[in-house]
């Protein structure tokens, strides 16, 4: 009994996921913004309970605290209690170097907040509508091209 040896070519189409991060980091096909730039007011439809174009606060998505309560953190406490050491694997390789940018956004009428997630990119900048027009004949912001006139 035999197990045929694997090409690269049928290596590579069977990486997944982080595999295929870790691959086309090194090979450059990747092409990821290291910053976006986003306003700090969006005029945008209002899901909540205006139903209409209204004016948007547009903020940076934050992850909250973690609760010390929750029944993975009790059972994890009660596995490193006593001696023994470290009991589960902490992880160390960090291999992705951008993260998923989500904004929330808070309508000004009726203060209904929403999260509206863009693209990969390593850091966000967000900014005032004077602040747009700095540059060379066009601008982009966000996914939006505005000529100048």
């Amino acid at each position: 009994f035999f197990v045929k040896q694997k090409t690269a070519y049928e290596i590579s189409l069977g990486l997944v996921g982080s595999e295929m991060c870790i691959r086309d980091r090194y090979m450059g096909i990747r092409q990821i913004k290291a910053m976006v730039r986003v306003l700090k007011k969006r005029r945008t439809y209002c899901k909540n309970k205006c139903k209409k174009h209204t004016i948007h606060k547009v903020t940076q998505y934050k992850k909250g605290g973690e609760s010390d309560k929750t029944q993975g953190r009790r059972r994890y406490d009660d596995k490193q209690k006593g001696y023994g050491g470290q009991t589960k694997p902490i992880f160390h390789k960090k291999v992705k170097t951008t993260k998923k940018i989500v904004l929330k956004l808070e309508c000004s009428v009726c203060k209904g907040k929403w999260f509206l997630p863009i693209k990969r990119a390593k850091s966000i900048e967000l900014i005032e509508e004077n602040q747009r027009k700095k540059g060379g004949k066009k601008t982009k912001v966000a996914g939006q091209t505005q000529a100048l006139s």
